[in-house]
């Protein structure tokens, strides 16, 4: 039985968890359902994907990923099942894919037509994303629960650095819950420009800097700030100890540049 992962900001105070939980085991109940997180903040797409992005890959493939962040369907907006690296995502089409799909290739994708039983709505991750996530794991195709898309446009998304011959240009996208403050600059690409020389980590004011890749957290002594590859590869901006978000003023989408020399 293919796992089933929820990716959502619907808290845990109330029962609307509990709600697309009953409706997944209602009608498959022995499904195996887990939480990447469910404290997204709330409508937050980016966080979402950037979570999720981060870990979907630890899971067998075949796993089933519903995303519930601002699921109502609209014109604009379509619910979406799509296969991309051998794992199913379900939820809407919001600018989530496109943040999904920036570092993956998408092997189908369908535009959900299924029938709901509710008069409800606004709450499709229970009444249609639930019932999509249940076909799947039973085995079923994506074909008979949706209408095949073709021309399906990616758009650019700034989970993605800039970079130039002697400069990267980058933002923080998440703030972990250890404050770390995490980048949208990736190891690949630093490397790529760096080419061994020296380099400037420049945030927040102009004199604020780091010149130095740390290994691991406790290169430094407690409390002083270092830059360091997370285990995803993305830079961040941390403490040894310490909250570097709060302490620093790193706030989402402040503005990280790396000068080479």
């Amino acid at each position: 039985m293919a796992i089933i992962t929820l990716t959502t900001d619907l808290g845990t105070k109330d029962s609307y968890l509990a709600s697309v939980k009953g409706s997944i085991y209602s009608q498959l109940d022995d499904a195996k359902i887990i939480d990447i997180t469910n404290d997204i903040i709330a409508f937050n797409i980016p966080q979402a994907a950037f979570v999720l992005r981060n870990c979907y890959k630890d899971f067998p493939v075949g796993s089933i990923h519903i995303i519930s962040v601002d699921d109502e369907l609209s014109i604009e907006n379509e619910h979406l099942v799509v296969k991309a690296n051998g794992h199913y995502f379900i939820g809407t089409d919001n600018g989530l894919f496109s943040l999904l799909l920036t570092e993956m290739k998408a092997e189908k994708i369908i535009q959900l037509n299924i029938a709901q039983e509710s008069n409800c709505l606004t709450f499709a991750t229970k009444n249609i994303f639930a019932s999509a996530a249940c076909h799947l794991a039973r085995g079923g195709t994506m074909e008979m629960i949706g209408t095949l898309v073709n021309d399906y446009l990616v758009h650019r998304t700034d989970l993605k650095a800039v970079k130039e011959k002697d400069l990267i240009k980058g933002v923080i996208i998440y703030n972990d819950n250890y404050g770390n403050a995490i980048t949208n600059i990736d190891k690949t690409m630093f490397l790529d420009i760096q080419k061994d020389r020296d380099f400037i980590i420049y945030y927040g004011r102009e004199d604020e800097k780091i010149t130095i890749i740390s290994e691991k957290y406790n290169d430094v002594p407690p409390g002083d700030k270092l830059a360091i590859f997370g285990e995803n590869e993305q830079l961040q901006i941390a403490m040894n100890k310490g909250t570097a978000n709060t302490l620093l003023g790193l706030k989402l989408h402040e503005i990280i540049r790396i000068e080479f020399k």
